[in-house]
């Protein structure tokens, strides 16, 4: 008996230290030379710009601050700017690439997926690599970002570890000879920098994706508003769209029946898509027609708040 409390005492203290002590991670060796003029793309193609700059409160470009509110309270993001104290002016690339695929700071801390590292984590090394590169090249800004304001227990960081357990795959992406070349960068596109999924996806009860939902609306996206499907269903996603349509809606801000795109996806189209080639675009939207026609997880009017 005594050696049975001793292991299941012996397991307990394992697991808080587990769940207490951050360990940090050696971070990858990055072979590859970022390209500072590409890493600006990359820029583009992720939206930094539109969560790390609190525009609303005239905040420096890139220097994080903008509150996310969410189900589970508020988020504060992250300062992207050089600046060796409240930015990632430390940063090895290593240090960035690590947080971008597995969501692990430099000092061993886990991050929340509001910074969609779950997504990222699909990303190529030479993306990461040419944004790092952009991000030194930016105008340092000195703006402690406030901590996160969530509710209980979700504040409690230590279970981000058996969160990430659970819920967390860094897997990438691997390319489908049986489609297009368009198709898979579409693929790469909206499952990796574009962390389309991140907005249009329904969560669970601890802030996972239901990926049996995927891309087919949220009813609690940013700033606790719907975001609606974008699966081709033909009633209550974009199934009566047409390539051409979704692309000129990335690009312009403009639907098919002459509305417009409203909300959090108004800044996506400023911020991110309206500045991607015209064959992202494209293989974006080939891509989106594609996938498993689902119905709506949350109604709502394409061109209104949601969009």
């Amino acid at each position: 008996m005594r050696i049975a409390v001793l292991a299941v005492a012996i397991l307990l203290a394992a697991v808080l230290v587990w769940l207490l002590v951050p360990f940090p991670v050696t971070p990858p060796t990055v072979d590859v030379a970022g390209d500072a003029e590409r890493g600006a793309y990359v820029l583009r193609m992720g939206g930094c710009a539109s969560c790390h700059t609190d525009s609303a409160n005239e905040g420096a470009f890139l220097a994080g601050g903008r509150a996310l509110q969410t189900p589970f309270g508020t988020f504060y993001t992250s300062n992207l700017t050089p600046d060796p104290e409240t930015g990632i002016g430390g940063w090895s690339t290593g240090d960035f690439v690590q947080a971008m695929t597995k969501g692990i700071s430099p000092e061993g801390h886990d991050y929340y997926p509001a910074f969609p590292y779950t997504s990222y984590a699909n990303m190529t090394l030479q993306d990461l690599a040419d944004l790092k590169a952009y991000l030194d090249t930016v105008e340092p800004a000195a703006n402690p970002v406030p901590p996160h304001e969530l509710a209980f227990p979700f504040g409690f960081r230590p279970l981000l570890k058996p969160w990430k357990a659970i819920f967390f795959r860094a897997n990438g992406i691997e390319p489908d000879p049986e489609q297009s070349e368009s198709w898979n960068r579409g693929a790469y596109l909206v499952e990796g920098p574009t962390h389309c999924g991140e907005c249009h996806t329904q969560r669970n009860r601890l802030g996972a994706r239901d990926e049996s939902r995927h891309l087919a609306g949220n009813r609690d996206g940013p700033d606790r508003k719907p975001v609606p499907n974008i699966t081709p269903h033909p009633d209550d996603g974009i199934g009566g769209w047409s390539a051409s349509d979704l692309s000129y809606a990335l690009e312009t801000g403009i639907l098919p029946d002459y509305d417009v795109l409203g909300g959090a996806m108004s800044e996506v189209v400023r911020d991110s898509t309206g500045h991607l080639t015209q064959e992202d675009r494209a293989a974006i939207a080939e891509y989106l027609l594609s996938v498993e026609p689902l119905p709506d997880a949350a109604p709502t009017d394409q061109g209104g708040e949601g969009s």
